[in-house]
């Protein structure tokens, strides 16, 4: 077998393990995108002070928004008032987590991970918010408005049963597609390629593991979806789950796009205290995780273990075809960058 086949074969094996829990992770973003939409995040989080700090960290944890289709969300929020605080919360707290990638989190990496992936999110997103709010006591509103369709996921007019099959079952897979399935071929690559515990042999030092989990997901354009079996190939490969769990936090929170656009919309030292805090709370996590939580890898079960269980159920081949079917649009239109 040649190590192209095999490594099509490992991803495959990772897709049909998580396809059940992404497929129901997707009628649960549908659901929760109907019920906090967009436009109605607009209308309770203009304005400014800690209280709106605070609600944009509790509002973006759940919302199913991945790390491209915040960026025009949060700068909606600028544009209709909201202060730098709350823009710099809603897009810590945001990206990091949704009903999706919680649900796969949950039965991939173990309860113990998800709990802090949640906790995570939230803390990070008060103390970016935090920071940000801090250094701008005498902010000016942004004038402009933006347009109501820049989204794409909230259509007013529309009945609520079709946004959520709109939204959960068209525009999140599409939006999610290629990361997605990218991380799946990483994974599946380093699975094949690299020995088991190389990782461990390679960072004897759990700090020298949390520097290079930050250092490949700061710039790195992972979703939190994506970010799932990656950080599995980094336990698989030796890796802590404090480590994971830096890369879960750090891969999705931030990218090339989002600090640029950041750069431009909450200034420099915005944007900066933004990515210490990032950097702050991911490596906090993961030492607390290690530290505090050791029996957590033990919640974790073996990559391989995972997908021949997968393998071996229909239907969980069944959803992986599914899914495939439902990102297929994604594979095909190339979205503009924003």
């Amino acid at each position: 077998m040649s190590l192209a086949w095999s490594i099509l074969a490992a991803s495959w094996q990772v897709l049909v393990w998580m396809a059940p829990y992404l497929l129901l992770g997707f009628v649960l973003a549908g659901v929760i995108s109907a019920l906090l939409s967009p436009d109605w995040v607009r209308r309770h989080m203009a304005g400014r002070g800690v209280w709106q700090v605070v609600k944009a960290a509790l509002v973006g944890v759940p919302l199913p928004l991945c790390s491209c289709g915040v960026i025009p969300v949060a700068l909606s929020l600028r544009q209709h008032g909201a202060g730098r605080g709350a823009v710099a919360s809603f897009l810590a707290s945001t990206p990091q987590t949704g009903v999706d990638s919680i649900v796969a989190t949950w039965v991939i990496l173990g309860p113990v991970v998800t709990v802090f992936r949640v906790l995570a999110a939230l803390v990070s997103g008060l103390v970016a918010g935090g920071l940000v709010s801090a250094a701008y006591p005498q902010e000016t509103a942004e004038a402009g408005h933006t347009r109501d369709e820049a989204c794409g996921c909230c259509q007013v007019h529309t009945p609520v049963w079709r946004r959520m099959v709109q939204h959960g079952l068209v525009t999140m897979p599409r939006d999610i597609a290629r990361p997605l399935l990218l991380g799946v071929l990483i994974s599946g690559a380093l699975t094949v390629g690299l020995p088991a515990g190389w990782l461990s042999s390679s960072f004897a030092l759990a700090w020298g593991a949390y520097g290079m989990a930050l250092l490949v997901g700061i710039p790195l354009y992972v979703c939190s979806t994506a970010s799932i079996p990656l950080a599995a190939s980094f336990i698989h490969l030796g890796a802590s789950p404090g480590a994971a769990m830096v890369f879960l936090i750090a891969g999705p929170a931030t990218n090339a796009a989002m600090l640029a656009t950041m750069w431009c919309r909450l200034g420099r030292l915005g944007t900066i205290l933004y990515l210490v805090a990032i950097a702050g709370t991911a490596v906090l996590a993961g030492w607390l995780l290690d530290s505090f939580f050791p029996a957590a890898l033990a919640n974790v079960p073996p990559l391989a273990a995972h997908c021949a269980d997968g393998a071996s159920a229909w239907w969980a081949i069944a959803c992986a075809l599914a899914l495939l079917l439902l990102m297929a649009p994604g594979l095909r239109l190339r979205r503009p960058r924003v």
